[in-house]
């Protein structure tokens, strides 16, 4: 069955080429949007299973659309598509609630390859961009330590992460260094849908929307250690 998907980007030379490429991959290019809101607009009518966002659009931006949509549609996977190979972007993209975070300047195979993985519920992350989340956590994390623990109340979310078992904890492990659900599963000698049956309760637990988030979360808390098979 393919991945229905819906583009929001207010270039519509780039959008036509995307659904071409997407189409030709398999993709079922559901519907289109030119700013933020028309793809509220957009998703509610079509249901796509995830969203494809630039994040510079006249009107409601990218992160604005991309909150919106997360109240309103939380398992409902947005991954940015965007020339912008900014920090700030794409550290409040991912607070934000996005899956992922793919620059227009990345090949095509690998750009198919991580929206299939991110409609599977992987995030949509190149490596190097996954360490650059992970290094800014643990760096925000060690500047928040060093104002001592006044300034630092302890979260909902990290009182939440003491109730995750062995077994949560070793995913967490793989998931932080980029491995897939599939590849997961082989190295804990257990199918894939256990490993999303393990995901679902590390989110819920960690009060999380996807993947990226938890892995950048993870890091920041100290909350993997280095996994064992059963």
């Amino acid at each position: 069955m393919p991945i229905r998907a819906l583009l929001v980007d207010d270039h519509r030379l780039f959008r036509a080429g995307l659904r071409e490429l997407l189409t030709q991959r398999g993709f079922d290019v559901v519907a289109e949007a030119a700013d933020g809101a028309e793809a509220l607009a957009r998703v509610r009518e079509a249901a796509p299973d995830l969203v494809l966002m630039d994040l510079q659009m006249p009107g409601m931006g990218g992160i604005e659309a991309i909150r919106r949509l997360k109240a309103e549609f939380p398992d409902l996977p947005v991954i940015v598509l965007t020339a912008s190979d900014e920090d700030a972007d794409l550290f409040e993209t991912i607070k934000s609630g996005a899956q992922g975070y793919m620059l227009k300047s990345l090949d095509s195979d690998t750009a198919v390859d991580l929206l299939k993985g991110a409609a599977r519920g992987e995030a949509a992350l190149t490596p190097q961009l996954a360490a650059r989340i992970l290094a800014e956590f643990a760096r925000a994390d060690s500047l928040a330590r060093a104002a001592g623990p006044a300034a630092t109340p302890r979260p909902a979310a990290e009182v939440a992460a003491e109730t995750l078992t062995a077994r949560e904890q070793e995913v967490l492990a793989l998931l932080v260094g980029g491995a897939s659900n599939k590849e997961i599963a082989r190295r804990l000698v257990v199918s894939e849908n256990t490993i999303k049956y393990h995901l679902k309760n590390i989110l819920q637990k960690l009060h999380l929307h996807n993947r990226a988030q938890v892995a950048a979360y993870a890091v920041r808390h100290g909350l993997t250690r280095p996994p064992v098979n059963e």
